[in-house]
């Protein structure tokens, strides 16, 4: 039963309390048991909050007075450890803030309590979020429970290994450029990442590069993806670039994916991809096409502005600035990864506005791709997870620098595109591969219903763990 339940997502555990088949307490029991249990091999949730299960009574004792809160009443939730948690550790995955204790929630955790939901802990992420490999000096490595010896990613591993490993139903990350997308990939899970500005970034740090952050979902399935965003999103009065838009459901897709416009590409100008990653966005096309959808391939010429060297040039750029405050006098506390990044050269004006005016090409070979198209298919990574603390990727053959793995999902980051990775196999290793639907601005409801086609035609499965 503890399995059923640690297993099952967030929409069916919410419809089991409310219909009173299962109670908030047993829930958070068998999710508190299931942490016990595999939590010290993985090292995904790094905090548990105290009072979670008296709040799964209250939440019990509610059901009982036919009070349902809302749509996540009694359902557990976690959070990325760079989301303010009040009353809860929040360290940010570094040595300068071990001891923080919030006195509010930030929006996306407010929201999420708003809705029924429960904090359940935090869950772990490289110092300041700031990196693709999940390890830090406070909690050390979160590992990937579907292979140990390679990476759950990052900067939302932690969140995605717990969601893959069953210790959570439901998490919030951030993703820029692949935070929330390319740890689940590696993890077997659905990561999301909605329109920039759907979601307010309020309370999360650092804040750094707002213009292009996005606060998102990391769950076991695409219904949940679209929960979540109808429970955090819209304006909160306090982020500048939260927007207010009506959110549509899968079920309001009128007429199914008849007719939708689907431009795919299985490696692109992203060389080199894996095969086994090609064939699986080839058959992900199928799928589409099966489903009504007109299905042609693509091709974009980005050799000259690979998104994460843009996105490694904003961030080299600002973070020196943004986070000399927090740091200074207090460098002996910092990770080496840290350390590695604020001792890069900084660009100049020059190059600066140079990485500019690339990110705005992007934007602009994406609306002229969307004045077509409907939705986007292609690899969320060109490679599956690899092993920790790797400086280089092996992919068939051919050798590229590790920053390679985060190109795919960076684009989407920096244009600000609502892009969703959806588990759609495994490879000959049994390590999980994902594909990576996109869709124009605000356009969500379109990618849920087709990230649901692919889920239906893939094989549901857990880690063996």
């Amino acid at each position: 039963m503890s399995d059923e339940i640690c297993f099952a997502d967030a929409t069916e555990l919410a419809e089991r309390i409310r219909t009173r088949v299962l109670s908030p307490v047993e829930v958070m029991r068998a999710h508190l048991d299931r942490i016990e249990a595999v939590n010290p091999k993985i090292n995904a949730v790094v905090t548990l909050a105290d009072n979670a299960l008296d709040q799964a009574r209250a939440a019990e004792d509610a059901v009982i007075r036919g009070e349902i809160r809302g749509p996540l009443h009694g359902v557990p939730f976690t959070a990325k450890d760079c989301f303010d948690s009040a009353g809860v550790k929040t360290t940010r995955g570094s040595l300068i803030f071990s001891d923080l204790v919030p006195r509010i929630d930030a929006t996306a955790v407010r929201r999420l309590k708003e809705a029924g939901g429960i904090l359940l802990g935090k869950t772990n992420l490289p110092e300041f979020g700031l990196r693709a490999e999940t390890s830090n000096r406070v909690f050390g490595r979160t590992v990937n429970p579907w292979h140990l010896e390679r990476t759950s990613g990052g900067s939302s591993g932690g969140e995605a290994a717990a969601i893959s490993a069953g210790l959570s139903p439901l998490g919030i990350g951030t993703d820029l450029g692949g935070s929330n997308r390319l740890p689940s990939h590696y993890c077997g899970i659905v990561g999301f990442k909605p329109t920039h500005g759907r979601i307010p970034l309020t309370g999360s740090w650092p804040e750094l590069m707002c213009r292009h952050m996005h606060v998102g979902p990391i769950c076991r399935t695409v219904r949940d993806a679209a929960l979540a965003l109808s429970v955090l999103s819209g304006p909160d009065s306090h982020d500048p670039y939260a927007v207010s838009r009506p959110v549509r459901q899968p079920e309001e897709l009128e007429g199914g994916l008849s007719g939708v416009r689907v431009g795919f590409f299985r490696q692109g100008p992203f060389t080199p991809v894996a095969q086994e990653i090609q064939g699986a966005v080839a058959h992900a096309a199928s799928v589409m096409e099966a489903s009504g959808c007109t299905v042609e391939p693509v091709e974009f010429d980005w050799q000259d502005r690979l998104a994460i060297d843009v996105c490694m040039d904003m961030v080299v750029a600002e973070g020196a600035h943004y986070l000399q405050p927090f740091i200074e006098g207090r460098e002996d506390k910092l990770s080496a990864s840290i350390r590695g990044l604020l001792d890069l050269p900084t660009p100049g004006l020059e190059d600066f506005l140079v990485s500019m005016d690339k990110r705005d090409l992007l934007s602009r070979d994406m609306a002229r791709f969307f004045s077509q198209h409907d939705l986007l298919l292609c690899p969320t990574a060109p490679n599956t997870a690899h092993g920790h603390e790797a400086a280089n990727l092996i992919i068939d053959g051919h050798e590229t620098g590790v920053g390679h793995a985060a190109n795919i999902t960076a684009t989407f980051g920096l244009t600000g595109l609502p892009a969703l990775s959806v588990p759609f196999g495994t490879s000959q290793e049994g390590l999980p591969i994902g594909v990576q639907v996109v869709a124009r601005h605000y356009d969500e409801v379109t990618l849920f219903g087709a990230a649901m086609a692919l889920e239906k035609a893939g094989t549901p499965s857990h880690p063996p763990i």
